[in-house]
């Protein structure tokens, strides 16, 4: 069946039948059993870009994902409403319609919330250790080909390449030990809404088409990606043998609520940190303000000036204000594409389709590598938790495909600190127990997983 904005959606559950209704709809319900359970409470101990510090606050993944949620949720509004003003097909049906205008800022805010579960701890160094540690089996010692030879290609490119977002996927729907079928049995439309690279590990592309940039989940869950594409009518990518679906069209609004707040915030966080001037930071979100508001730009600059005293406050007006304007211009390229983005033929952001603010953002992106994500602290944090992510992952993956006849004490032992639903078949495959051991550890925060390195390596001795 084609999509279309009419099946596109769906009140399913992914692992169960429905209930049935209740006071709340089934996406707002997706809400609340994301923001309750532990993956995302595990969000605020994960490093957004800078070390948690003790003296200033900056963000954690956990408040970056709560206010990626609260812009997704205007995108949401904004886009459904003026897709039951503009497609017939839409105002004809009650269901629909009322989905676009009630319901699907609850999808897009739910997905947003989840958009960062399958992040490991200390960021983007967490994923580059996972992937380092096999990647070093690649050679030709008769130790490591042996390994090698355990694992299939798409196993092995799953696990070389280690990607949050199919990890995010694997998160919200595996069924741990001794808990129900299907995960946090979220709506197919809510699931849909966080595959940003809709392929399988080995037709991923750094520089392909949109969909294709990364991958969306892992070998080992392909059924559960293939139910809910089918679920949602996604697009078969027919581009090459493997699997590949376009992007779900709400996707495009999910990304753009996460480009919209790190684009934003990281410049905020930045000043309160003193990494950037005031001046450094009013520029380019004034520019954004103005793009928008041209007619009000000098109310703004007034209210400003009533905040001189306060630069941090300043900053904050600045941040609102920019974020205001970014989300209300990403409706509209969301809206004035709506065509090829429901065929799947839309090849950039949203973000990137705002052209009269290409500069803009360039520039803060630039500014962003050398000024931000190169600064000391940050690279300090991301060298230690390479470090840190990397012997987690040899200890235990080292006692894992060790043979249980063979294990040695330390090994046992080291496989006993496993929680329960994490613990291992010993009749699974190399990869089912390779995978089942990310699980464990992506889901770390940075706390637990430095406090669990320094205890293996006999630099800290546990409290009791």
């Amino acid at each position: 069946m084609k999509m279309n904005w009419n099946n596109c959606f769906s009140e399913d559950r992914y692992g169960v039948n429905s209930s049935g209704k209740g006071i709340r709809s089934e996406f707002e319900v997706d809400w609340d059993r994301i923001i309750f359970s532990s993956p995302f409470r595990r969000l605020q101990n994960k490093t957004q870009v800078f070390p948690l510090p003790d003296e200033v606050f900056v963000h954690n993944r956990l408040t970056h994902s709560l206010e990626v949620a609260s812009v997704g949720r205007s995108l949401g509004a904004m886009a459904g409403r003026a897709l039951t003003e503009n497609i017939h097909e839409i105002a004809s049906s009650a269901d629909v319609n009322n989905f676009y205008l009630n319901d699907l800022k609850h999808v897009i805010a739910a997905a947003c919330l989840a958009h960062d579960m399958g992040n490991p701890a200390f960021g983007h160094s967490g994923e580059e250790a996972i992937s380092k540690y096999f990647i070093d089996k690649e050679s030709s010692e008769i130790q490591n080909q042996k390994f090698l030879e355990l694992f299939t290609d798409k196993q092995w490119n799953d696990l070389t390449h280690f990607e949050g977002n199919a990890n995010a996927l694997r998160v919200l729907t595996k069924q741990q030990n001794g808990r129900q079928f299907g995960g946090y049995r979220l709506t197919y439309s809510t699931l849909g809404s966080i595959i940003k690279y809709p392929c399988e590990s080995l037709a991923s592309q750094k520089k392909g088409p949109v969909h294709r940039k990364k991958y969306g989940f892992f070998e080992i869950d392909r059924t559960v990606f293939t139910e809910i594409a089918e679920k949602l009518n996604m697009v078969v990518d027919e581009a090459g043998p493997q699997l590949i679906y376009k992007r779900h069209p709400f996707v495009f609004l999910v990304e753009a609520a996460d480009d919209i707040c790190y684009n934003i915030i990281d410049y905020e966080d930045a000043h309160r940190l003193k990494i950037l001037t005031y001046d450094e930071v009013e520029k380019p979100l004034l520019a954004i303000i103005e793009s928008y508001e041209k007619d009000k730009i000098d109310k703004t600059l007034q209210n400003l000036k009533a905040l001189r005293n306060d630069k941090n406050e300043a900053v904050a007006y600045l941040r609102a204000k920019s974020i205001n304007c970014l989300t209300n211009r990403c409706a509209d390229v969301f809206i004035k594409n709506q065509d090829l983005i429901l065929s799947g033929n839309f090849n950039i952001s949203l973000m990137d389709g705002i052209t009269e603010l290409k500069d803009v953002l360039a520039e803060i992106g630039r500014i962003s590598r050398q000024c931000i994500y190169n600064h000391e602290s940050v690279v300090r944090i991301e060298l230690a938790g390479f470090h840190i992510m990397s012997g987690l992952i040899e200890d235990f993956v080292e006692a894992a495909l060790t043979e249980i006849t063979k294990r040695t004490k330390r090994q046992e032992k080291t496989l006993n600190l496993l929680p329960t639903q994490f613990k291992l078949e010993e009749s699974s495959s190399p990869y089912a127990k390779v995978i089942g051991i990310i699980d464990c550890i992506s889901g770390m925060t940075d706390l637990y997983a430095l406090k669990l390195y320094r205890n293996l390596r006999g630099i800290e001795m546990p409290h009791i």
